[in-house]
């Protein structure tokens, strides 16, 4: 098939074997090398998805140097890796599609962006959410005015696990509600607030790259101003075992509600308002219309936005490289204000409000 390209995937862990099936399937892609430090998960994912004998698997990245016509790379191994692994890819010369965050700093983030600009290379961040039909019908929604005057907004992101042991819930969870009220108000917040609680790894238990003290954080609370004055509040927490994946915007004429758990009725408008009769506020206009979404997995939509970008050479102005570098500008934020037990910080600074 023409304009066919070659891709090579690093990392093939419990999310980089979903990017290796959405490639594998799509018909302008050629998937010439998979690399990951196991090779007894190699040889597994060999058999799974009976690749052809002419596909490298490796567990050494350095050995994609020797793959002829190579285009690109999707990077999905642990984020402290990110910054060598798309710095290398980028002076190859290959396009870059790199799972969140791009990387733990954003000094390092901005680095990599006016190195894909130099080298006329997309980079592009997996930050999947952005691509989910109920996140691109929401933004519809709040950009048309069908809220009202929007008053505040606010996420609840629980599950019993994974712990990871190199970032804490912050770092683990945040970047993907961030990143959808961003995309729904269209802007980014200008100044946030993070506390929270350590039970399961305290200081000296492990190394720890991001943390408040005196270890990492298992429950998390965010507070983000926008530059309107608009708040949103997020709870995080991975060890609570009520499993929720919901977020919502409250505005005066209704709720938007995104709850990924519900099958049926993921994005939600809630209709409702108050008439004000006499010294009283009576609730009127009340309704509740399940909205209709376009089929299609969200990361197969990851996967075709960066094959389409690599071929039109036109960057994604939905999950750029810099789209990423400022969800880690906020995180970064967030760090400190959770590290100075919860101070305002502003996100242009990270500096003290």
């Amino acid at each position: 098939m023409t304009n066919q390209i070659k891709i090579a995937l690093i990392g093939v862990g419990r999310w980089g074997v979903h990017l290796l099936r959405n490639f594998l399937a799509h018909p302008q892609v050629n998937v010439v090398a998979v690399v990951d430090p196991h090779p007894e998960r190699l040889a597994v994912l060999k058999q799974q998805f009976n690749l052809d004998k002419d596909v490298l698997l490796t567990t050494q990245w350095q050995d994609l140097k020797q793959v002829p016509g190579l285009t690109g790379v999707a990077i999905a191994t642990p984020a402290t890796t990110h910054y060598a692994l798309i710095k290398d890819s980028l002076q190859q010369g290959y396009h870059v599609l790199a799972e969140k965050p791009l990387t733990l700093n954003p000094v390092e983030c901005r680095e990599l962006c006016h190195l894909a600009e130099q080298h006329h290379l997309i980079l592009m961040v997996d930050h999947t959410y952005l691509f989910h039909p109920a996140v691109e019908c929401g933004k519809t929604v709040v950009q048309a005015g069908k809220l009202g005057d929007l008053r505040y907004g606010y996420a609840t992101r629980t599950h019993l696990g994974p712990v990871r042991q190199d970032v804490d819930a912050l770092w683990d969870l945040a970047i993907h509600d961030i990143a959808i009220f961003n995309a729904w108000l269209g802007e980014i917040p200008v100044k946030v607030q993070a506390t929270g609680t350590v039970w399961l790894q305290g200081e000296g238990s492990r190394e720890i790259i991001h943390s408040p003290s005196p270890g990492l954080a298992d429950l998390v609370w965010l507070t983000l101003t926008y530059p309107n004055g608009f708040q949103v509040y997020i709870h995080l927490c991975w060890l609570n075992p009520d499993k929720q994946r919901r977020l919502g915007i409250v505005g005066s004429l209704g709720s938007l509600i995104f709850d990924e758990m519900s099958q049926s009725s993921p994005l939600t408008l809630i209709h409702g308002e108050f008439e004000q009769q006499g010294n009283q506020f009576i609730p009127v206009n009340q309704k509740q219309v399940v909205l209709e979404l376009e089929p299609g997995e969200p990361l197969g939509r990851v996967c075709d936005r960066f094959v389409v970008s690599i071929l039109n050479n036109t960057p994604s102005e939905v999950s750029s490289g810099w789209v990423g570098t400022e969800l880690v500008e906020i995180l970064a934020a967030l760090t400190v204000s959770l590290e100075q037990g919860g101070k305002p910080i502003f996100v242009d600074k990270c500096s003290p409000a």
